[in-house]
């Protein structure tokens, strides 16, 4: 229903052809930051339908302009941005750290949801030992560990600026190691996520500095080191290795990465200067991959073609170390952007990036940080244009390689309103129950003419791909009168493609040509709403439907009429449709608030 409803809406990927085919594989990501409410939410006391309205936007504008992949931060504090048990709701959802959202709802479930409906996975992105940025923001809830285990923190005071503290959870005690994990594994068996991320914050950046802090701990327990940096990294080698076996333990599909400061270490390769991180950090990424501890790596390399950061070679460095695990660099749009940077990039900055990690074996794909800077702006219109068409992230060759078996049933459906409206074509296929691995989502293909290609030379196409589904159901809004064929395959979790279902055509669809006659506008008030609702425009049969696409209240309108849907039905968004008698169609979205 959630496709429909986005097609009948208009809401459909829109990237222009780019002059270059773009790959049918591609990792396409994107980060949406909450900490200090960079990208969402826009404000913590902001009402919860407004939480949810701007949520969608942001993944409406993300999928419009072709991201396959979210990362979306819900752990920044030793917090939540969902419902726990461990530890307290966020600040930065709702103003106090420790207060459930009211109404009540569930970020992370309801942006798993939203993502699946629009084709895009969606990773659970963690900061794992930051208990506070500044000490004394805000007050701490009586579940952070912080109030629980005073003896997990490290307090650091800023060399540069005196008075000013931040506080972290010990990396080298191993209850603060099984703690995080417990966290790890709560999210992945309650939550439909693709993946854990972490960030690049293990042990602080400067200006805070670790000096001897943890001496006591490393003394209590050196584990056969003699040297305090080298148990630091190994706090973190050995955390990330247990991170990665619990993923694989609990939910084999998803996968694990992280995304560390671009620069290893100051001086690798020749002529790169900055800080280490493995020295500054103590995050040694290229232990990770050595010892294989995570699927895929994502350098965040936020500096331009050229200098003493140059992007290429520290791209080509990553992709020689990678060991055959894909590199995803981190990209800068917020770099591109001049309501984020001081100092902008050239305009083709980040379409070069792009361009020049499409040749580059290894370099499957790319992350761009961050949300509020692919909305509106000139990087995003360029970097849709670059995509030009969807793509599938492409599969990791570490992992299972299976495929699913191909669907079955695929038939086609037509809708088609009068109006200012094109016909809508509605795919609906049976995955299927045999074979050894499931599918996870499915591929989608569209080719046009007269007599349908062979379905493998459809499907071998980045121009025939349509998009991706996350359940058995695709609204297709093709523009034209047709012949159109379509197919579907299943893929894995790790994007291994099935061979293809049946095809199907549909013809002689309806495109309307001339002016529609004027109507009123269908309108409702108020928006959000709880008890009653308004509902006014044309005469005819009015519908609601819950996301589900179950109608949940019919009624008729001679031009005006009342929805008051009592207790029974949850918080949420609906949908209302208004069929005229001439048969045209108008559809508009509410927020059912409690």
């Amino acid at each position: 229903m959630k496709r429909l409803l986005f097609a009948l809406l208009g809401l459909t990927f829109t990237g222009q052809s780019s002059a270059q085919p773009a790959p049918k594989h591609e990792f396409r990501g994107a980060w949406i930051a909450t900490v200090i409410n960079l990208d969402w939410p826009s404000s913590s006391g902001s009402p919860t339908a407004l939480k949810k309205s701007r949520l969608i936007a942001i993944l409406d504008d993300l999928a419009e302009t072709g991201i396959n992949s979210v990362f979306f931060q819900v752990r920044t504090e030793c917090d939540a941005l969902y419902e726990s048990s461990i530890e307290p709701w966020s600040v930065y959802l709702t103003g106090q750290q420790g207060t459930a959202p009211s109404p009540f709802f569930d970020p992370l479930e309801f942006a798993v949801d939203e993502a699946h409906a629009r084709g895009i996975s969606l990773h659970a992105w963690l900061n794992p030992f930051r208990c506070e940025r500044e000490v004394g923001r805000y007050a701490l809830a009586a579940t952070h560990p912080l109030v629980e285990r005073p003896d997990w923190g490290l307090t650091l005071e800023s060399s540069s600026t005196s008075g000013r503290y931040h506080t972290i959870l010990n990396p080298g005690l191993d209850e603060v190691h099984d703690y995080v994990v417990s966290i790890v594994d709560d999210i992945l068996r309650r939550y439909d996520v693709d993946g854990i991320h972490f960030d690049d914050y293990f042990y602080p950046y400067p200006p805070y500095q670790m000096g001897t802090s943890d001496l006591s701990t490393f003394d209590a327990n050196p584990r056969g080191f003699g040297n305090l940096d080298d148990w630091r990294r190994d706090n973190i080698n050995r955390f990330v290795a247990r991170i990665n076996g619990k993923v694989q333990e609990v939910k084999p599909d998803a996968v694990f990465g992280i995304s560390p400061f671009g620069i290893w270490r100051s001086g690798t390769p020749d002529g790169i200067v900055g800080l280490s991180a493995v020295d500054a950090l103590f995050a040694d990424a290229r232990a990770w991959l050595d010892a294989g501890s995570i699927d895929y790596i994502a350098p965040q390399l936020y500096w331009p073609f050229g200098g003493p950061q140059d992007f290429e070679a520290l791209a080509e460095w990553w992709v020689s170390v990678s060991g055959g695990r894909p590199v995803y660099p981190g990209l800068a749009a917020y770099r591109a952007d001049p309501a984020t940077a001081s100092t902008v990039f050239a305009s083709g900055e980040i379409p070069a990036q792009i361009r020049f990690g499409r040749q580059l074996s290894g370099m499957d794909g790319h992350i761009l940080f961050r949300a509020q800077n692919l909305r509106g702006t000139e990087v995003a219109d360029s970097i849709g244009a670059l995509y030009g068409r969807p793509a599938i992230p492409p599969p990791m060759a570490h992992r299972d390689v299976f495929p699913p078996e191909a669907p079955e049933s695929l038939q086609a459906d037509v809708l088609t309103p009068t109006g200012s409206n094109d016909s809508v074509v509605i795919l609906r296929w049976d995955p299927s129950i045999f074979g050894f691995v499931l599918a996870r989502s499915f591929a989608v293909y569209r080719a046009d003419g007269e007599v349908a290609p062979d379905p493998r030379t459809m499907t071998a196409s980045s121009d025939n791909l349509l998009g991706r589904a996350f359940d058995p159901e695709y609204v297709d809004r093709p523009g034209g009168t047709g012949p159109y064929h379509y197919v579907v395959t299943s893929l894995s979790g790790n994007s291994a493609e099935s061979g293809e279902s049946n095809v199907v055509t549909v013809e002689n669809l309806f495109v309307r040509t001339d002016t529609p006659p004027e109507l009123p506008a269908l309108e409702t008030y108020p928006n959000p709403f709880r008890d009653q609702l308004l509902i006014t425009g044309p005469p005819g049969d009015v519908e609601v439907f819950d996301v589900l696409g179950r109608a949940v209240w019919r009624g008729e309108s001679s031009g005006q009429v009342t929805w008051t849907p009592g207790n029974a039905l949850a918080a949420g968004l609906y949908l209302i449709r208004v069929s005229g008698a001439s048969g045209r169609q108008m559809v508009t979205t509410v927020v059912l608030t409690r």
